[in-house]
């Protein structure tokens, strides 16, 4: 069994390398008679950033993305979302998660307000660390944010830093992961504070988000982020594990701007492994006809 699995992986391995070099290396069709060097090129792309150009480098990367999804199990390739708005969405505190004087702290919220069809993936904590969700993302072409506890990481810091030079945003998730409600204005702010001096030291950027653990806060927490740096509060309309998705909503389904939690874990906690619950959240999301946005191009 171990043999036929090399194989497969192998293979697959090959076949994705194979697109890739197709795509890149293709000989190109005949330009105008004569035509020689990058003007040729341009002529059947266009120029660079061009909407030819960028048409062509969609479809390169959708070939890819096809490649991968076979590669990782998935029977539908993910959709490509469409680029991010030119200015960004106002956001406001959800109906119902207000605190007092909220419209002077951070807005808490559980969907961006958008109309296009695009999710956000965030992911909790920071236990799991699994070189192969950092290979199926990238390779996927699926953008993520990270909302990481120190108490978590800190026993492999360049794991995440790996997944920072891989374009994924680090965010706050508090020192120590404690229930925020129960602590004092003080405390809250050491837990708050003291996460984003860690992150930008060991990442060099203090992050503008931060999630409470469990999603539990109160006006102090609001405060101690609002004195930190923090930005934005982004909760979750839905969760994802490897074999269910759990939904805040009354009607159980995705919306437009719905922000997607998971948390880094593995099969010694969960019934499957991170890229089994990176395969439930992109059948779900895809069947459904989203695309998977990065959450930054947003808040």
């Amino acid at each position: 069994m171990k043999r036929r699995r090399t194989r497969v992986a192998a293979a697959s391995a090959a076949l994705l390398a194979a697109v890739a070099a197709g795509a890149c290396t293709a000989e190109p069709p005949a330009g105008p008679p004569g035509a020689r060097g990058p003007g040729a090129e341009q002529s059947r792309t266009g120029a660079p950033g061009s909407p030819a150009d960028r048409a062509e480098q969609a479809r390169r990367s959708q070939t890819l993305r096809a490649a991968a999804a076979a590669k990782w199990g998935l029977e539908r390739v993910p959709l490509a979302a469409p680029p991010p708005p030119a200015v960004k969405p106002a956001l406001t505190t959800r109906e119902g998660f207000e605190v007092a004087g909220h419209d002077r702290l951070p807005p808490v919220f559980t969907t961006v307000p958008v109309t296009e069809r695009v999710v956000f993936l965030t992911i909790d904590d920071g236990r799991e660390k699994d070189p192969d969700l950092l290979r199926m993302m990238t390779e996927l072409g699926i953008p993520y944010s990270s909302f990481l506890s120190d108490y978590l990481i800190s026993d492999d810091y360049a794991y995440f830093g790996e997944m920072r030079d891989r374009g994924v945003a680090l965010h706050n998730h508090t020192l120590n992961h404690r229930y925020m409600p129960a602590l004092d204005y003080a405390e809250q702010k050491r837990e708050i504070c003291g996460q984003q001096d860690r992150l930008a030291r060991r990442y060099g950027t203090r992050p503008p988000l931060f999630r409470p653990p469990y999603g539990n806060y109160n006006q102090d927490t609001l405060r101690a982020a609002r004195a930190c740096g923090v930005k934005a509060v982004p909760l979750w309309a839905a969760e994802a594990f490897p074999d269910r998705m759990e939904w805040r909503e009354w009607d159980r389904d995705l919306h437009p701007g719905d922000i997607i939690l998971t948390h880094f874990r593995g099969a010694d906690e969960w019934d499957g492994t991170m890229v089994d619950m990176i395969r439930q959240v992109m059948r779900t999301v895809t069947e459904k006809g989203y695309a998977v946005a990065r959450l930054e191009d947003y808040v």
